[in-house]
């Protein structure tokens, strides 16, 4: 499939691998069980390490792991599971993840503009996927009540300035 990102696709350089297969020696997204299986053998890796997090993974599980990893993939099981959200802002907010936070599953383009709010910065979508509706629905409201993740503001700075103040 590929991915969206910044409102333009891209194709996809990951492989998801089931626990049991062999890993490639490109770019591969893991299960949290594997993670933590194999993690002294996963350490030395030379090529990108992913994990992929179901929605009832709370982020502090995955986060002594966060260090050797390049790309976190959270599911959206339906629409209306707005775990992702949740696990995005806190891996990004609580645990300071700088690398991919991707989101798959069942993803709406009404979700990208808080998808991207949250720290998600690339979506999973179908094939023949028109990224000019996803920008639209990105770019249909432009104002928010709450302080999000940006590249303009970064919520982490925002909240280290009202500790000072």
């Amino acid at each position: 499939m590929p991915l969206l990102e910044d409102g333009r696709l891209r194709p996809d350089d990951w492989t998801s691998i089931e626990d049991d297969a062999p890993l490639p020696d490109g770019p591969a997204i893991v299960s949290l069980a594997r993670l933590r299986a194999e993690a002294d053998a996963l350490a030395g890796r030379n090529a990108p390490l992913g994990v992929a997090l179901d929605p009832g993974t709370q982020p502090e599980e995955v986060a002594p792991f966060l260090p050797r990893l390049a790309l976190v993939a959270l599911r959206l099981p339906k629409a209306k599971d707005g775990r992702a959200f949740s696990q995005a802002r806190s891996l990004r907010e609580h645990h300071g993840f700088g690398g991919e936070i991707r989101a798959t599953g069942h993803v709406l383009p009404d979700q990208y503009a808080m998808l991207l709010r949250c720290g998600v910065t690339t979506v999973e979508v179908p094939e023949g996927t028109d990224p000019n509706t996803w920008a639209r629905s990105r770019d249909a409201v432009r104002i928010a009540y709450q302080a999000a993740q940006g590249a303009a503001r970064p919520l982490s700075l925002l909240r280290r300035k009202l500790e000072l103040a």
